[in-house]
């Protein structure tokens, strides 16, 4: 229920933003940024985690390599708000439904993981859906391939990282949060800003922190609970729940190319879920 709770937040993510779609791409990431900080540094001392970020933040190696998740999560909030906000929600659910199949290809080229036949087979027919929409659009589908890449590289560096959920987060909030409030000040200064135009807008903008910070949380709590390869399943509820968004609800048209698209993409993940639940169970679960 917990990595059902996560993954659902992040399928309903698009309604949050569509309900903020006359603030700009920019400053809506900055106020998620900022709230998430806030949220986050209070729980921090609530858990007496703060020695422990402070630690992390004086390890220049660990430091540094944070910096570089946080480019990359950066990326992907971005490019995430820019999609749905310019109605490519279509677009945002193909990203985060090549994502796994792109963490399997990282794994065996940086990790040196070795690929099982059927996760071959799996990762084959996503490209063969996406080369599809490249040649139909005449140009790669960036928007999707960018989220599933800067997303995959992003949990690859916290994989490699003796760094939990809370303390990553309050490191990399805490790295993007001068340029944040700096964005911010100018807008205000230049009186640009949405914050303090309505209370709903105001509202909805604070609620960016809790939206940005709890599906993290709950994410880490279901990991320590269940295997890997059953929460790796349960991603599938969030672009799922984009995709039936943007048809059902936004309206976005479905092309005959997105039909090919998808059916190679699904008929991918299905075969790579097969796998996944067949090796789990051969792997007995060894509690920590």
């Amino acid at each position: 229920m917990l990595g059902f709770a996560a993954y659902a937040i992040w399928g309903l993510l698009p309604a949050y933003v569509k309900l903020l779609d006359h603030v700009s791409v920019l400053e809506l990431v900055a106020h998620r940024v900022v709230w998430a900080l806030l949220l986050i540094l209070a729980l921090a001392v609530g858990t007496r985690r703060w020695q422990r970020i402070v630690a992390i933040a004086r390890q220049p190696r660990l430091l540094a390599m944070l910096g570089l998740s946080t480019l990359f999560i950066a990326a992907n909030w971005l490019a995430y708000v820019w999609g749905v906000m310019n109605n490519h929600v279509i677009e945002t659910s193909l990203g985060y439904y090549i994502n796994p199949l792109v963490n399997v290809a990282l794994a065996m080229l940086v990790l040196k993981e070795r690929m099982r036949p059927l996760q071959g087979i799996a990762v084959a027919l996503a490209a063969c859906g996406v080369l599809a929409l490249a040649v139909d659009g005449g140009a790669a589908p960036w928007l999707s391939l960018g989220l599933a890449f800067s997303f995959a590289f992003y949990g690859l560096i916290r994989k490699l990282l003796p760094v939990d959920a809370i303390e990553g987060l309050a490191i990399e909030t805490a790295l993007l949060a001068p340029f944040a409030l700096g964005w911010l000040v100018w807008l205000s200064v230049r009186e640009q800003a949405s914050f303090g135009a309505d209370t709903g807008t105001d509202l909805l903008l604070m609620l960016g922190g809790l939206i940005t910070a709890v599906p993290l949380l709950l994410f880490a709590a279901a990991a320590k609970k269940i295997r890997y390869t059953t929460l790796g399943l349960i991603q599938y509820v969030a672009p799922t729940l984009q995709f039936l968004q943007a048809v059902l609800v936004f309206g976005e048209p479905l092309r005959p190319i997105h039909y090919a698209t998808f059916g190679c993409i699904w008929l991918g993940l299905a075969i790579y879920a097969t796998d996944s639940f067949r090796s789990s169970r051969l792997t007995p679960m060894v509690p920590e």
